[in-house]
């Protein structure tokens, strides 16, 4: 049982706003940023501040539902976070992904990390134009631009091998409160 207040006390000090771990389908992330919205206007935050918050969080939360293993194990497990740090909220997720597909994300995410305010633009631009590079899944860095765009801030990600075949993936991104 006394994990239960270490826990309380962990994300108490971290200032962890929303946690959910487990399951993510179209219906569970409806949940969350419903959870997440209300929260936010709880706390009386500015609506520009809202709507950067929420679309970084949908970006998030479909890129686990879209990318995420699917198995009927821990590998079909996800978690998503949203947390205060002095005056920004960040934004954290993590799940497996198939350690083959780390290149090809880790190079995407690098690619929009080295762009400014006006790249992103431009990158932003040249995806929607040359629908070539999208999948059924997504797959040709839109999210990842949406995300760094809405945010101002740089995409920080790590991986971590967990077996042979699959490692755990870790975003986080921060959108600043206030100016």
């Amino acid at each position: 049982m006394e994990y239960i207040e270490e826990l309380f006390k962990e994300m108490n000090s971290r200032k962890l706003i929303l946690t959910y771990q487990g399951e993510f389908t179209q219906e569970i992330t409806k949940s969350v940023l419903t959870m997440a919205e209300r929260n936010l206007e709880s706390r009386g935050e500015a609506s520009t501040v809202k709507r950067k918050v929420f679309n970084v969080m949908v970006e998030c939360l479909q890129n686990i539902v879209k990318h995420s293993y699917k198995g009927e194990n821990i590998l079909d497990k996800a978690i998503f976070i949203i947390g205060e740090d002095g005056d920004t909220y960040e934004i954290a997720t993590g799940n497996f992904i198939k350690t083959t597909e780390i290149d090809s994300l880790k190079n995407k995410i690098e690619e929009v990390n080295l762009l400014d305010k006006d790249g992103l633009k431009s990158l932003y631009k040249d995806i929607i134009k040359d629908k070539s590079g999208l999948s059924e899944r997504g797959g040709a860095g839109l999210g990842l631009v949406d995300m760094a765009r809405k945010s101002g801030h740089k995409i920080e990600f790590s991986f971590k091998n967990y077996d042979d075949s699959h490692s755990f993936f870790s975003l986080k991104t921060k959108i600043t409160r206030s100016k």
